[in-house]
């Protein structure tokens, strides 16, 4: 399993701490220091059947001056934009060790994770 973090994100630690208490083994992977490609980003948003624009922060999205049309011509601009900007990414994504993947910022979807992977 592994759960890309901000360690400074409030439900990064949550996460963390819930997979710990329930003796769960995963790798952290820092995604502001370890940014993911533009095929691993794709590749996570097709296993959530997600758009980019679903998993952008907003605030950070405008920072970053992202300002695209969410629509399929654009998902490849959008994915590289997010690329280069990485805290524009929505956190945690956890990708479990069956492949599926989610955005676990609520606690029954984090929830779900420990009772499929516990």
């Amino acid at each position: 399993m592994e759960i890309w973090v901000n360690p400074a994100c409030s439900k990064c630690r949550t996460a963390t701490a819930e997979l710990d208490a329930a003796g769960i083994a995963y790798t952290v992977r820092r995604y502001l220091d370890d940014p993911p490609t533009v095929a691993e980003l794709a590749d996570v948003l097709d296993r959530m059947r997600l758009e980019p624009w679903d998993v952008a922060r907003p605030a950070e999205t405008r920072a970053a001056g992202i300002d695209l049309p969410k629509d399929a011509a654009h998902r490849d601009d959008w994915i590289a934009a997010m690329v280069a900007a990485p805290a524009t990414i929505q956190r945690p994504i956890i990708t479990a060790t069956d492949g599926t993947t989610v955005i676990a910022r609520d606690a029954e979807t984090l929830a779900d994770v420990v009772r499929r992977e516990g």
